[in-house]
């Protein structure tokens, strides 16, 4: 039996030994070119070959625009544009949220409803910290009694009889007929009534777009539409809706149908207001209601 290192010597021998690679012309058999090789140089310089193939695809696929041929790499435009997309959807998201949250402080003020904000913040009596009576100076200081009578000199005039705004444009008259009950706004009715036939088409004073248009148990059918300029047109006691929300309309368009419904309605007529930048005003002031 031979030995281990006999072994080891018989595959260095066969590793080393050398052989003559010839290339032959076929036809005279004349030598145009020959390699002398061994094993052990055809293992290296395959591994080596194989080493730098590997690195050359890897580097080509990693440098290249070739990658974005090879299944599960996207392209650096791709993802460019998927970071813009995100970032325009987050911005949108936001400005949805924003504009929901301002139709719908429209619809609880111009519905009647109750705004319940904060509500959930009021304290008893109980809860809150008990303070002495003697310990609290209830005098005014100088800066608040200035404040006062600034206040005071304000309040003297209504926000509300205020309200104004300049039309560089005509507003159409939703119906024509008689005014029943005119804007008053110490009375808080911020709107004209004007007595019509019932199922006369209502129309849109102005272009805008449908923010509401639900039914309300106290005021029936109501559409609102909001107009450029910080305009926001109201109609109430609607018979029926023509318009749905986010539906644009244009001025003059048939929105509703006169009716009379709604607990507060007293017969066939429309309610009618007018709001700029959260503010009423006398739509008789900007439109000619009698035929």
């Amino acid at each position: 039996m031979e030995s281990p290192k006999k072994d080891k010597r018989k595959i260095k021998q066969k590793l080393l030994h050398k052989y003559r690679l010839v290339i032959l012309n076929e036809d005279t058999f004349e030598e145009r070119l020959s390699f002398q090789l061994s094993k052990l140089y055809v293992i290296i310089l395959t591994a080596i070959s194989g080493l730098l193939l590997v690195s050359g695809t890897a580097l080509l696929i990693a440098f290249t625009p070739i990658r974005e041929f090879i299944p599960g790499y996207s392209s650096t435009a791709l993802k460019n544009k998927a970071t813009r997309l995100t970032m325009t959807v987050d911005s949108l998201t936001t400005v949805v949220n924003k504009n929901s949250a301002y139709f719908q402080s429209i619809r609880n003020v111009l519905t009647g409803q109750v705004d319940s904000l904060g509500m959930d913040k009021v304290y008893t009596l109980e809860e809150s910290k008990k303070v002495d009576p003697e310990s609290v100076n209830l005098s005014a200081s100088q800066q608040d009694s200035i404040l006062r009578e600034k206040v005071e000199q304000e309040d003297k005039y209504s926000l509300l009889e205020r309200a104004t705004f300049n039309t560089n444009f005509t507003l159409f008259p939703p119906v024509s007929g008689r005014i029943s009950e005119a804007y008053n706004a110490e009375e808080k009715h911020f709107a004209v009534d004007i007595v019509t036939e019932k199922n006369e088409p209502v129309k849109a004073t102005l272009d805008g777009t449908v923010i509401f248009a639900e039914w309300t148990v106290e005021t029936g059918n109501v559409i609102i539409i909001e107009h450029n300029f910080g305009l926001i047109s109201v109609y109430k006691h609607n018979d029926s809706l023509l318009k749905s929300q986010g539906d644009l309309v244009t001025a003059g368009e048939a929105i509703a149908v006169v009716g009379n419904t709604g607990e507060f309605s007293y017969g066939p007529h429309l309610h009618f207001e007018l709001w700029v930048d959260g503010y009423p005003v006398n739509p008789s002031d900007y439109i000619n209601f009698e035929e």
